[in-house]
């Protein structure tokens, strides 16, 4: 999947765009190692193929195949970053995070603060989830409101495949631990290709479209839904702005605030259940500030309360649709 030697696509698929981020900063310092279960090319190059191409430039040592532990490989991962590795450990699915929570919170974490800033902790961790292929309920759940919730850790998604590849460099670059979430339903999807070295700083979210009217915020996914009921609902005469976030922890406070003191009606999308998630969190924050300036109370859109069905017909009835996004939509212009 890497790309040396050849001209530089002028489209690639997100799957290709986190090779290639990985490629680079490998390419670019020794430190940066890769450790996670069958991520060499001898056991296929990551379950998703992410990897591919890595083990056979850059040699086994640097890209390593690990048992199936994941507490181990998190273990393993924040023990290199102390002593001055960049490592990258990838967590095949992030429902298997639960299994590596101690050395996730309880030690990249805290070591920058238990160390009273001594040290700090470059690790990055990949994982990938996503409702809509069919993974069923231990497999597909998006946990990205549990690690915001812990002091200490970014957490990181993409919406395209060049943010992909320059939020995920940024991330290996980053002094302290990241996570770094990719969908699983995107990695074919394409977009246009980054130049080479192309970063996305972090913590700094994009005007994805602009509007007048409402702001869309969300990241991942729903930024492409989003996008789309844009363009729907603009031939009604509402006019739809949508921010990707593109960091869910820290979020861009100012550019959140920014755009809806602009439209002065927000909704928030998630595929993440809607109880408890980070729109609740965003939702809070706006009316905290813009309390007098909304002319409507924040929406929130999320997939239901439940563990995410095997059955595709259940799978759908789970995940929040399209017009769910419409509906909140209309409902804030409509007060």
């Amino acid at each position: 999947m890497t790309t040396e030697g050849k001209s530089r696509p002028k489209r690639m698929s997100f799957g290709q765009a986190i090779n290639l981020a990985m490629d680079e900063a490998m390419a670019a310092d020794s430190r940066v190692i890769l450790m996670g279960e069958d991520i060499a090319d001898d056991q296929g190059g990551g379950v998703f193929g992410a990897t591919k191409g890595l083990s056979s430039k850059y040699g086994v040592d640097r890209v390593r195949s690990t048992p199936i532990a994941e507490q181990a490989i998190i273990g393993a991962a924040v023990g290199a970053a102390l002593v001055g590795y960049r490592p990258v450990a990838e967590i095949m699915l992030m429902n298997f995070m639960t299994v590596a929570m101690d050395q996730v919170v309880n030690h990249a974490a805290k070591l920058r603060f238990m160390s009273g800033g001594q040290t700090s902790v470059p690790l990055t961790i990949r994982t990938a989830t996503g409702a809509g292929a069919g993974f069923g309920g231990q497999h597909s759940d998006m946990l990205e409101a549990w690690f915001a919730h812990v002091p200490g850790l970014k957490v990181v998604t993409a919406s395209n495949p060049a943010d992909a590849k320059g939020l995920l460099l940024s991330c290996i670059l980053d002094n302290d631990p990241c996570i770094f979430i990719e969908n699983s339903v995107s990695y074919g999807v394409s977009g246009a290709a980054p130049e080479p070295g192309y970063r996305v700083p972090l913590g700094k979210a994009a005007v994805a479209r602009e509007g007048t009217d409402v702001t869309v915020i969300g990241y991942g996914p729903a930024i492409g839904h989003a996008l789309m009921v844009a363009e729907e609902l603009d031939q009604t005469g509402v006019s739809v702005e949508v921010l990707d976030l593109r960091t869910i922890a820290p979020f861009d406070r100012e550019a959140v605030l920014a755009s809806v003191e602009k439209t002065k009606r927000a909704v928030v999308v998630h595929e993440a259940v809607k109880a408890f998630g980070v729109g609740a969190e965003i939702s809070a924050i706006i009316h905290e500030h813009l309390f007098d300036t909304l002319e409507a109370p924040v929406e929130r859109v999320g997939s239901a309360f439940a563990p995410v069905p095997f059955s595709p017909v259940l799978e759908q009835a789970f995940l929040y649709q399209r017009q769910d996004i419409s509906a909140a939509i209309i409902k804030t212009m409509r007060r």
